[in-house]
């Protein structure tokens, strides 16, 4: 019997230990897509206590507390910090075989050397300990990411984003790559006129542009793209429950917008086709940049419409959905490709039943041009676990491959989840540790080391051209 996360935690074999100790655990952390606070990083914030860095904004252990039973008041609520994490700890006995459990205690162990398990008995003694190393300065936010070896990480980001936090951060110089990402998907979130009519006014703000036509609009997206460029972005990421790929013409995207712009809400046609519309204008404009697109599709949100109303998005309504979602793909990436206009591209899927489909899908559009130009982004979501993981890697080595992955990212909202990209590489180097041991791949160790490195930080360093972007960047500042 192995002891609970121990040094070989989620490595089955011997050669999957040693891929993992000697390759994979020593590389630093590119982080390209996450949901941290830039200004959280540039103020380099001292949290107070555990609570605050570990269940403010944490959804994931949200909906696991109202399985246990636990009172709103005491997740989202007005209860204390202490109350919130006492009744998260009587939970964590709770999540086993959920991800949380490994997630809970590999942090506990990472940042602040506590293997106790946490429960009820040992909530405050957890807590004091973790509270009191969070107000030391070892324990900031800019020497948590520094412990993790991040190397690079890029937040996401609206365009009407003033970005003044990324500039901060370059011009001091901390030793982390902290880069923007351009999220648009509120330039084309036009199922509210009054709503997306309230946001194309912060937009033109920010441009410095007034918006009162199609054409005005692209050219505010066009603004801010520029100026992303400037304080390192390479990156663009969507949200979507799935592509939209409807035909259009550039006299009815026009029409379209007059319509919306004058406070008129849309039909389900027309909305399909202006969000068509803005969805190949952004990917032109990565494209002429030589940015990578990322989508993220399959996400049912908000399903709770009484929790939505009393607490707003993001706090743990969301569900997989079961979209259908490779025609629509397929007529999008061919609409790019077929101007030879499609940028580097990942492509992430949250519903597991569509992995296959995905994989296959990027394989289509690869061009010789970019190694691994296609990619098929790491579990995402309800997905990034050991399972999900381990489903994802198996689709893309049977349909791909796997060698040129660009690795695993957080997505989260938390400065404690680095040890995910631990998980992530515990979980590679088992996957071909086994076959190693089962004689389904060679034991060339410097071959899988290699590839293992590259997975884990080495493609992303040369897909995503960082290594330019921190002299660009530092020019800028």
């Amino acid at each position: 019997m192995k002891p609970f996360l121990n040094d070989d935690f989620l490595l089955q074999t011997a050669t999957a230990s040693t891929l993992y100790h000697e390759y994979a655990k020593q590389m630093p952390i590119i982080d390209y897509h996450n949901h941290l606070l830039p200004d959280q990083i540039a103020e380099d914030k001292q949290f107070e206590n555990i609570t605050q860095i570990w269940l403010y904004g944490d959804h994931y252990k949200w909906r696991a507390m109202r399985a246990n039973g636990v009172p709103e008041r005491y997740i989202t609520g007005d209860a204390s910090d202490w109350e919130k994490f006492e009744k998260w700890a009587e939970t964590v006995p709770y999540t086993l075989r959920n991800p949380l459990y490994h997630w809970t205690h590999l942090e506990l162990q990472r940042y602040f050397g506590i293997t106790e398990l946490l429960n009820k008995d040992s909530a405050r003694r957890i807590y004091d300990e973790c509270s009191a190393k969070l107000q030391t300065p070892e324990y900031s936010v800019q020497n948590l990411l520094k412990k993790m070896q991040v190397e690079t990480l890029c937040t996401t980001d609206d365009p009407a984003d003033s970005l003044e936090h990324h500039q901060a951060i370059a011009a001091a110089g901390f030793g982390v790559n902290v880069l923007p990402t351009f999220r648009a998907d509120k330039a084309m979130a036009v199922d509210d006129a009054r709503s997306y009519n309230a946001y194309l006014d912060k937009l033109a703000t920010a441009a410095e542009v007034e918006i009162n036509t199609f054409a005005d609009l692209e050219m505010a997206l066009r603004r801010r793209h520029d100026f992303f460029a400037t304080v390192g972005c390479r990156l663009s990421d969507h949200g979507l429950e799935h592509i939209y790929a409807a035909e259009y013409t550039a006299e009815e995207a026009a029409a379209i917008f007059l319509k919306i712009r004058g406070g008129s809400e849309l039909t389900h046609a027309e909305n399909h086709q202006f969000k068509a519309a803005v969805l190949v204008l952004l990917a032109e404009m990565d494209w002429e940049k030589g940015w990578t697109q990322q989508y993220h599709i399959g996400a049912l949100r908000n399903n709770n419409s009484r929790m939505l109303r009393e607490l707003g998005p993001d706090t743990g309504w969301d569900s997989i959905g079961d979209f259908p979602q490779g025609r629509a793909l397929s007529t999008f990436l061919d609409r790019l490709d077929g101007q030879d206009k499609l940028a580097k591209t990942i492509i992430y899927n949250l519903n597991p039943a569509d992995n296959d489909l995905i994989a296959t899908m990027i394989g289509n559009f690869n061009d010789g041009s970019v190694a691994g130009k296609m990619q098929f982004g790491s579990g995402w979501w309800f997905l990034d676990q050991k399972d999900g993981m381990e489903k994802q890697l198996n689709a893309l080595s049977n349909m791909g491959l796997l060698p040129r992955f660009v690795g695993m990212l957080t997505d989260s909202r938390s400065f404690l989840s680095y040890p995910r990209h631990e998980y992530f590489r515990r979980v590679l180097c088992n996957l071909l540790g086994n076959d190693v041991e089962n004689g389904e791949l060679p034991a060339d160790m410097e071959l899988l080391g290699r590839t293992v490195q590259n997975i884990c930080y080495g493609n992303a360093k040369e897909y995503f051209g960082f290594g330019k972007v921190v002299e660009a960047a530092a020019v800028t500042a």
